[in-house]
């Protein structure tokens, strides 16, 4: 245990950003597939937890994880949640196409096969590496394994009250009356749940005129519904503030400036280019669209713009690099036909 201490203790010294760090990573993965999350939180383990942990044993007295510093996978936990189920598997499609997925349980559906209502997320045990290229935050960590538990908002409400109802009772056997509360509460959440999906599914569009629509954080997922449809995801309505950002920063002003920015053959190239593991976002797209077409102007306009200014220069200047190398690549194929 000694040993498990000192090395623990080393890493969380030589990585004291670990926690914001895996935030940030997955934030900017989801945010650039378009995924309506609600938040991302993450933390290390404290050393207790870790200590606790490690001591565990099965029935037959065997230890649990007899290599605690490769076994226990969670020395990093990240928790995502969205605002409805839908979300649930596109955002773990695109963990999946930017981690090595070491282990996937849904809790969620465990439980329902149980035959009861209760405990709802799904649980994923990833690996950082080379997959992972695109994340910045995370270049420090190749081969380091982390925990992430997706779940809805209202799964989060139940499970966090549950469990702290069950922890200030320690060992003590809750009441049945209020075991019975609990799995009422839900069912009910799920029943909320599926409306929430619903809701979701039948979004109203306004179908009237847009030619003098202002480009704002407010008017900009109507105007783009009416642009792209619905072939790439929506973003979080938060987030299209740094779309109109980047846009006004770039000259795009109108909604006829912005339809030919959005333009068919455009898209192709730079899909084709930046050959995404997912389906970007409105907010990734058109993003890369204006790098396409503006390129170095477009990261010294926009670097400075968005909640991690420090990382974004180099993050578009390595879109760029690709985007060009693309274009050489199939310039060159076209000379030779």
């Amino acid at each position: 245990m000694a040993r498990l201490g000192s090395r623990y203790h080393d890493w969380v010294r030589a990585h004291p950003d670990a926690a914001e760090d895996f935030a940030a990573g997955v934030e900017d993965l989801l945010a650039d597939a378009g995924v309506t999350y609600d938040r991302v939180v993450a933390r290390v383990k404290d050393w207790p937890s870790m200590k606790a942990k490690a001591y565990k044993k099965r029935a037959d007295g065997s230890w649990m994880y007899p290599d605690p510093w490769k076994d226990i996978h969670d020395l990093i936990g990240v928790r995502v949640t969205t605002f409805h189920s839908t979300e649930i598997p596109v955002a773990i499609e695109v963990l999946r196409q930017s981690f090595t997925v070491e282990r996937s349980v849904d809790k969620t559906a465990e439980t329902r096969i149980s035959g009861g209502f209760g405990y709802g997320s799904h649980h994923l045990i990833l690996t950082v590496d080379e997959n992972s290229a695109d994340v910045t935050e995370l270049a420090d960590y190749a081969g380091v394994s982390f925990e992430v538990q997706i779940r809805t908002v209202l799964q989060h409400a139940w499970a966090e009250f549950e469990h702290d109802i069950r922890y200030k009772r320690g060992q003590e056997e809750l009441d049945p009356k209020v075991d019975r509360a609990f799995a009422l509460a839900a069912g009910l959440i799920e029943l909320a749940d599926q409306q929430f999906d619903q809701i979701a599914a039948a979004q109203y569009t306004d179908e009237s005129s847009t030619e003098d629509v202002d480009l704002t954080a407010e008017t900009l997922p109507g105007v783009l519904a009416m642009l792209l449809g619905n072939r790439f995801p929506r973003s979080r309505s938060e987030n299209y503030r740094f779309l109109a950002e980047i846009l006004a920063a770039d000259g795009i002003t109108t909604v006829a400036e912005l339809d030919a920015l959005l333009d068919d053959i455009d898209i192709d190239s730079v899909r084709g280019a930046l050959n995404y593991r997912f389906r970007p976002g409105q907010i990734r797209l058109i993003d890369d669209l204006l790098l396409r077409r503006y390129g170095q102007e477009h990261i010294r306009r926009t670097g400075e713009i968005g909640l991690r200014p420090a990382q974004r220069p180099q993050q578009l200047a390595r879109r760029l690099k690709t985007m060009r190398a693309a274009r050489i690549l199939r310039d060159g194929r076209t000379d030779r036909q």
